[in-house]
């Protein structure tokens, strides 16, 4: 049996991802490294410190120890770190947000990006660029930062968290052709908000899991 790894840098999606293994991955066995410190760090210090980087590498040399076959990086925030782990770890890092940014850049030319952390943004916007590249093309990106939401979610406010969300993608709608949720832990907004502003919204979950499973031969 393949064995996965997945690593978070917090713990809103250890049980989702649960879920969508089980459905979408039913022949993986799944396992967990979660270090909630990791993104604590990340917003403290406004960036990937040298230490949080550190750290990472070594959640994912160590995923290797335990018999995985692959680590699947679920925090956008650190995905620069992840695209380098797949030269340093001993088996391949797959980003969870990978998937939805290829297809965003595929079917869509101007994509608001919706994140609640700033830290969040620039890594998303990189990725999409990225994927636009290889892809030959040209796309827009308009951000959209729902200041505030993350701490409210974290506080268990989730009607806040859910509100600030959809200012934030109501105030750029405008301006884009589709949106695309910059957090895994943000999917559970994607149907309101495409309801809201009548745009379709792409989340990393399902798709970076059936990205996955494509990756995987399966």
């Amino acid at each position: 049996m393949i064995r996965v790894v997945a690593v978070h840098t917090a713990m809103a999606l250890v049980e989702p991802l649960t879920k969508i293994f089980r459905e979408y991955l039913p022949e993986v066995k799944l396992n967990h490294i979660a270090d909630d410190s990791l993104i604590q760090e990340v917003i403290a210090a406004g960036e990937v410190t040298p230490a949080v980087r550190r750290r990472l590498l070594s959640h994912y040399v160590a995923a290797a120890d335990a018999g995985a076959q692959v680590v699947f990086n679920t925090c956008s925030s650190v995905g620069d770190v992840a695209d380098y782990g797949n030269q340093y770890a001993p088996i391949p890092v797959f980003r969870i947000d990978q998937p939805m940014a290829a297809k965003a850049v595929q079917g869509w030319q101007r994509i608001g990006v919706i994140s609640t952390l700033s830290t969040t943004l620039d890594p998303t916007c990189r990725l999409l660029r990225n994927e636009a590249a290889k892809a030959g093309r040209d796309v827009t990106l308009v951000e959209g930062l729902a200041d505030g939401a993350f701490a409210a979610g974290q506080s268990g406010d989730g009607d806040t968290h859910d509100r600030l969300i959809a200012d934030a993608a109501q105030r750029i709608a405008p301006e884009v052709d589709v949106f695309v949720l910059a957090q895994g832990s943000m999917a559970r907004m994607e149907q309101r908000l495409a309801e809201l502003t009548g745009k379709p919204v792409l989340s990393s979950p399902v798709l970076g899991v059936q990205g996955l499973r494509q990756f995987l031969g399966l």
